[in-house]
């Protein structure tokens, strides 16, 4: 089946021809693989303010960012990282060494000023990822991590040896009763 953007082809029309348009352009194209999830300097202003929200070490930040967007992009390290470096360096963020050798990034006065001074392009990052989460329920990461599960346990029982007649049954029956449940989710 044709994807395009990480939704299924029928998904790709609802929201137009580049996902959700104007700036939600790069946010379907799932997880940052494909496309730029932000505009140049969107990151800075997310990272600023969740540390404004509550000082954090870089991981938790990925994951932060992650939730927010509802799993529709996952920002690597090789982009946090030096997001936070570059917040450091301009007196925004400070980073203090915590437990286990991580630095926790608390957000300083001039970092304070900052986010004042880009308010309303702040509330629009936001909003559009709220939009992104929205849009993208059905790729959530607790979702895709169970079905995850799923396809690996599969992998397992089937690539060994010969599945006894009583295995497939118990499997199928798992399977259909999985589906059930879905379905009436």
């Amino acid at each position: 089946m044709h994807r395009h953007f990480g939704f299924q082809h029928h998904q790709h029309h609802r929201f137009g021809r580049h996902g959700m348009g104007g700036h939600m352009r790069h946010a379907m194209r799932g997880r940052g693989r494909f496309g730029r999830f932000f505009d140049q300097g969107d990151l800075k202003l997310v990272i600023l303010r969740m540390i404004a929200d509550q000082p954090r070490h870089g991981y938790e930040l990925i994951k932060a960012v992650e939730e927010q967007a509802g799993g529709a992009y996952t920002p690597s390290p090789g982009v946090v990282y030096p997001t936070l470096t570059w917040l450091e360096e301009m007196g925004f963020v400070a980073g203090a060494e915590a437990a286990g050798g991580r630095k926790l990034y608390t957000v300083t006065p001039e970092g304070e000023a900052h986010l004042g001074a880009n308010e309303g392009q702040t509330a629009g990052i936001f909003a559009r990822m709220a939009e992104a989460a929205a849009a993208s329920t059905a790729f959530s990461p607790q979702i895709l991590r169970a079905r995850e599960n799923l396809r690996n346990a599969l992998k397992l029982k089937t690539t060994g040896s010969a599945l006894t007649k009583a295995q497939i049954e118990a499997i199928c029956d798992a399977l259909d009763a999985a589906a059930a449940t879905v379905e009436r989710a």
